[in-house]
């Protein structure tokens, strides 16, 4: 293919341009798709039929990290009224039927579970915000992803080691081989990658709406080959539990007003209850980067991610979600944590304890693979930010996470269905197998406003619960601008050992005054993909122009229109 297609739109991990004085902005995890959001944008569309156009085309040039049949969730701020908008299209289980796991796992001890299949959310959910909100023609929003899908986008080397980390997954049927290997080898860097059965059933979803994969001729083609691999799916499941619209969540801190998702998305208590701890810790205080910053964050998180466990899905019960969000519950998290700062040096203790083999500093971290085979699906997500001319905001995700047969392929669409659990107390997903009830979720779209309008919107994949406090504290808190917050260090919650995980970019000093609390420190490579990548729009209060960033970690690029 020609050098100058690759040269115009792969972009690698590495360090980003934010792009501001704009009066439409953009933000997506690539090149190719932030195009296509400005080119409808441009159009006279609005930013949800770029966002649309987006979710459409993300599946088609990047496929290790989200497909047609997965996952949407959609944050909305609509300029003419005010308003804000959730919708969670998380794929769900089919009711009645045992969790069907094709692909069995090798290794991961006793108990490992496979990848369980579910009912595909993405459709569902594009179709109703369409429904909804869109001014476009239908149709029209397939366009681009019909063409990247037929003339192939070119592979980067990030896809290229993703897929490599994935093979025993995605090859496992014969059907994943003929997708991700046409020619019995992995596509080259460089060199493009298609499929023209994606963009055959592309042009069917064009001419015949989100309905060919809901109940059309797609759908008709997974129930069937669902039943002959033994999930006796049917016509019915696909739409026993349609898309749910929901208030987000809401909540003040310091001078502005964040809102997230709101449950079975557990994202937007997640921030409050951290946010709510930090502020009475006084994090505002602390020198970013700190030991005290990092003692005080990493037991946040830990703290917020075990609360989390008392909500789910409110169609399942009458979770109590006021207390997780009640300041009075946040100021007796603090004290908790406060009081467990150590009155004695523990410096020796954690450099005869630490593991492995001592030392305050570490270069393993709990849970990273360390060797062996393992089957688990891909763990891909995209995260979009568009603001469009008219004042509309748009933070959403689109995931391959939640759709499908695990490991299957039909019609040029990959499946990974979901690792959920099914009655884990405070697992990142968890799910009930009961006809409308929904998986309870991290995914962290927020918008964030001030004086009652926005001022930024963010998101991400990866370790979003973790993460996407973190970034806000670096915004809100410690008052770093958008790229600046996206760029700073990410450290996972405190472990069960007392040890926290953090990027490779923490002072001697802070490592000291860790162990000097008992903390021991390990190292994650200094920008890690695991730990997100923010697309980010934000206004500027002084000149009402908008700006977009692209996080550093993966391949996202933020433009916008002047």
């Amino acid at each position: 293919m020609p050098d100058e297609i690759a040269q115009r739109y792969i972009r690698n991990p590495g360090p980003k341009v934010p792009v501001s004085g704009l009066k439409a902005a953009a933000s997506t995890d690539n090149a190719i798709v932030t195009e296509a959001v400005l080119k409808m944008l441009e159009a006279g569309g609005n930013a949800v039929d770029a966002a649309l156009t987006a979710c459409l085309l993300q599946p088609a040039v990047e496929p290790f990290m989200t497909n047609h049949t997965g996952t949407v969730t959609f944050l909305y701020w609509e300029a003419a009224t005010g308003k804000l908008h959730q919708l969670d299209s998380v794929g769900t289980m089919p009711d009645g039927l045992a969790p069907f796991r094709p692909i069995p796992p090798i290794g991961g001890g006793l108990g490992a579970t496979g990848p369980v299949a579910c009912i595909p959310g993405f459709m569902p959910g594009l179709k109703a915000i369409y429904e909804r909100f869109a001014t476009k023609p239908w149709a029209d929003l397939c366009q681009d992803a019909i063409r990247w899908a037929e003339e192939g986008h070119p592979v980067s080397t990030f896809e290229y080691g993703m897929n490599l980390g994935s093979q025993d997954f995605i090859t496992y049927f014969p059907e994943g081989r003929a997708f991700y290997m046409p020619d019995g080898f992995w596509v080259p860097v460089g060199e493009r990658f298609g499929s023209k059965p994606m963009a055959e059933m592309l042009r069917r979803v064009a001419e015949e709406g989100p309905d060919y994969m809901i109940t059309g001729g797609w759908a008709d083609k997974l129930i069937a080959k669902s039943n002959e691999m033994g999930w006796p799916i049917t016509k019915d499941h696909m739409v026993e539990t349609p898309p749910r619209w929901i208030e987000p969540v809401r909540f003040k801190h310091r001078d502005h007003e964040i809102v997230g998702l709101a449950p079975p998305q557990q994202q937007g208590v997640f921030c409050s209850l951290v946010l709510g701890i930090l502020a009475h810790l006084g994090i505002g205080d602390t020198e970013p980067g700190s030991a005290e910053h990092i003692f005080y964050m990493a037991h946040a998180l830990r703290f917020a991610q075990y609360h989390c466990g008392f909500m789910g899905d409110p169609a399942v019960a009458d979770y109590s979600i006021e207390q997780l969000l009640d300041d009075d519950f946040h100021r007796i998290g603090a004290k908790l944590i406060k009081g467990m700062k150590p009155k004695l040096d523990l410096t020796d203790h954690v450099l005869l304890t630490g593991k492995p083999g001592g030392g305050a500093f570490s270069n393993s971290s709990p849970g990273r693979p360390t060797g062996g085979i393992s089957r688990k699906p891909p763990t891909g997500s995209c995260e979009l930010a568009i603001v469009d001319r008219h004042g509309n905001w748009v933070q959403m995700m689109n995931t391959l996470q939640a759709g499908g047969i695990p490991g299957m392929v039909i019609d040029g669409v990959p499946m990974i269905g979901t690792h959920t659990s099914f009655g884990g107390l405070t697992g990142f997903m968890d799910a009930k197998v009961i006809k409308g009830t929904r998986m309870r979720c991290v995914i962290g779209n927020t918008i964030v406003l001030k004086d009652g309008v926005p001022v930024f919107s963010l998101g991400t994949p990866g370790n979003v619960h973790y993460t996407v406090p973190q970034v806000l504290t670096y915004l809100l808190d410690f008052k770093m601008s958008p790229y600046q917050a996206s760029d700073a260090p990410r450290m996972l919650a405190l472990d069960e050992d007392g040890s926290v995980t953090i990027e490779d970019r923490v002072s001697p000093d802070a490592i000291r005054g860790l162990a000097r609390m008992g903390v021991q420190v390990r190292a994650l490579p200094p920008y890690d993909y695991h730990m997100g990548s923010f697309q980010m729009c934000y206004r500027d209060p002084a000149t009402g122009l908008l700006g977009a960033s692209a996080d550093p970690r993966r391949c996202g690029v933020a433009d916008g229109l002047r």
